[in-house]
C-alpha cells in the first residue's frame, strides 16, 4: 500500500521568502494526523500545495503516488481556512451542487449531520453566523468518501460547545482507510483524536511521532511537548 502523502525535498518560495524548505514527509493511510506549528511555519502552504492551489518551487509532493492534478483531487476532501461558499445559496442547493460535482459525496450523511446541529437546509448562508457557516462547510467536506481529508483550522471559529461535536463528526464520518490531516493551533482540543503528529517550524519538519510515543517515552501531552519545542 503506497503512502497517501509524500513530500520529497519540497520547497516553496514567495519571492525571497521561503515558506517550505527541503521539506520531507511521508504519511501512511488510516490515521488522524495533527499538522502543528506556529504562525508562518508553512502549514497552510503545504495543504495548498497538496490541493494544487500552489506550485512547488522545487522538489515534489505526491498524493496516493500521483502529482497534484485532476486525478489526485478525486482522492482529497479539502476544508480551507476561509469560507468559500456563496452567501446567497441555501444549504440544500450547496448539497445538490456537491452531489453533482463529487461522485463520492453522500447527501444522506450531510443531511444527518445538519439535523444533529439543528441547521435548516432551507436557510441561506448569509443568514448564518460565521461559526455556523464553518460547520456547514465541514459537514460538506466530511460527507465525501475521500482517501485524504485536509482540514485547515476546522474548529478555529466555532464555540467550545460545538468543538466536541465537530471532532466526533470527523471521527465518525471518515473512511477508516483514509487519512485525516488537521492543521490547528488548538492542540489541547484535538489531541485526544490524533494518532500521529507532525511539528513544523520555519518550513521544515521539526518532529514526527505517534501520540502514544510522546505520552509513553516523553511522559507529556502533545500540547505540553509543543509548548516546550516552540517556547519563545
Amino acid at each position: 500500500m503506497s503512502p497517501i502523502l509524500e513530500c520529497k525535498g519540497l520547497t516553496k518560495k514567495y519571492g525571497t521568502k521561503v515558506a517550505l524548505n527541503d521539506f520531507n514527509l511521508t504519511l501512511e493511510q488510516g490515521q488522524i494526523v495533527g499538522l502543528l506549528g506556529p504562525n508562518g511555519s508553512g502549514k497552510s502552504t503545504l495543504i495548498k500545495l497538496a490541493n494544487e492551489l500552489l506550485t512547488p518551487t522545487s522538489g515534489e509532493i505526491l498524493i496516493g503516488g500521483k502529482k497534484p492534478g485532476i486525478e489526485s483531487k478525486k482522492l482529497i476532501s479539502y476544508l480551507p481556512e476561509k469560507t468559500y461558499l456563496n452567501d446567497w445559496m441555501k444549504v440544500h442547493q450547496i448539497i445538490e451542487l456537491f452531489q453533482d460535482f463529487y461522485k463520492d459525496f453522500k447527501p444522506e450523511k450531510a443531511y444527518d449531520m445538519l439535523n444533529s446541529l439543528n441547521i435548516n437546509p432551507n436557510d441561506r448562508l448569509k443568514t448564518m453566523s460565521k461559526g455556523t457557516k464553518e460547520k456547514v462547510q465541514l459537514i460538506l467536506v466530511m460527507s465525501r468518501e475521500a482517501d485524504l481529508y485536509l482540514l485547515d483550522e476546522p474548529i478555529g471559529g466555532v464555540d467550545p460547545a460545538a468543538r466536541d461535536y465537530i471532532l466526533k463528526t470527523i471521527l465518525s464520518n471518515y473512511n477508516e482507510k483514509a487519512t485525516v490531516l488537521i492543521s490547528t493551533h488548538l492542540i489541547s482540543e484535538i489531541e485526544n483524536i490524533l494518532d500521529f503528529v507532525v511539528f513544523i517550524n520555519q518550513g521544515k519538519v521539526a518532529l514526527t511521532s505517534t501520540v502514544d510515543e510522546i505520552r509513553s517515552e516523553k511522559g507529556k501531552s502533545v500540547d505540553a511537548l509543543f509548548r516546550e519545542v516552540f517556547k519563545c
